[in-house]
């Protein structure tokens, strides 16, 4: 069933209605050719909630379609999940978000690090935020989500540290990290938290005066293994044992 995201003020629940505008109409019609009575679904993107719904009118710059019923079941994690990514090469980017987002990430907050090879301008780093929406939006979507996970404009370590400095858990996965105990106590701390801050480092890593910069603020370093990861994987590695872990727990 194909998945759609809406404004709030495009659903009318006493009505029984709901509209569909912007990109979405010309995907619906002449990509996907749905047809009166083909049954979608949508999301507010703000309430978890999903409402499956009927096309009830084909019109130039907007689909009505007909509320059948809202499915309450939430599909999101019981934590929101920040991952700070440290800003990598090519389109590595692309791909992290769209795994993320597959995976219940809350929010991705891109992170200009000093060893990132990246260096996005102002004018480059607009035009980047744009795509990189547009890629949360489409794994949301493809995923089902509730909601849009929103990609930041980049930020600085210092400005990351900053944004996270008040969420109820914060890792940030290190080669130079002993041992797995302080990642299995890092995760069992996890209990009851309803935010949580993820760290992921470029192709170079963190810089020695980053790490004891996030140390300083309270940001755990923990392993995920004897092996080096890639930027790409850690944070998936990463989002992987955590949403496990939540799913999980309390079963």
């Amino acid at each position: 069933m194909q998945h759609f995201f809406v404004e709030p003020g495009q659903i009318f629940e006493k009505e029984k209605k709901i509209l569909i505008t912007g990109n979405d109409v010309n995907h619906i019609k002449n990509v996907l050719r749905m047809k009166i009575g083909e049954e979608l679904s949508v999301s507010d993107g703000q309430s978890g909630r999903e409402y499956r719904c009927g096309v009830a009118e084909l019109g130039e710059d907007e689909i009505v379609c007909e509320l059948r019923f809202i499915k309450e079941d939430n599909v999101e994690l019981p934590a929101k999940i920040y991952l700070f990514q440290g800003l990598p090469k090519a389109d590595k980017m692309e791909l992290i978000i769209q795994k993320a987002v597959e995976l219940g990430v809350y929010e991705i907050i891109p992170v200009a690090t000093k060893r990132a090879v990246v260096k996005l301008d102002e004018k480059k780093a607009k035009s980047k935020i744009a795509r990189w929406q547009g890629i949360s939006e489409a794994a949301a979507k493809q995923s089902k989500r509730g909601i849009v996970p929103n990609v930041r404009p980049v930020m600085t370590m210092k400005e990351a540290i900053l944004y996270a400095k008040d969420m109820d858990s914060k890792a940030i996965p290190y080669e130079l990290a002993e041992g797995m105990q302080a990642t299995k106590d890092w995760i069992a701390s996890l209990a009851g938290c309803e935010n949580i801050a993820v760290f992921i480092g470029p192709e170079g890593g963190f810089a020695e005066e980053e790490i004891e910069m996030a140390v300083e603020s309270g940001i755990c370093p923990v392993s995920l293994g004897k092996r080096i990861l890639r930027t790409e994987t850690a944070g998936l590695t990463t989002l992987s044992i955590l949403m496990y872990h939540l799913e999980t727990e309390g079963i």
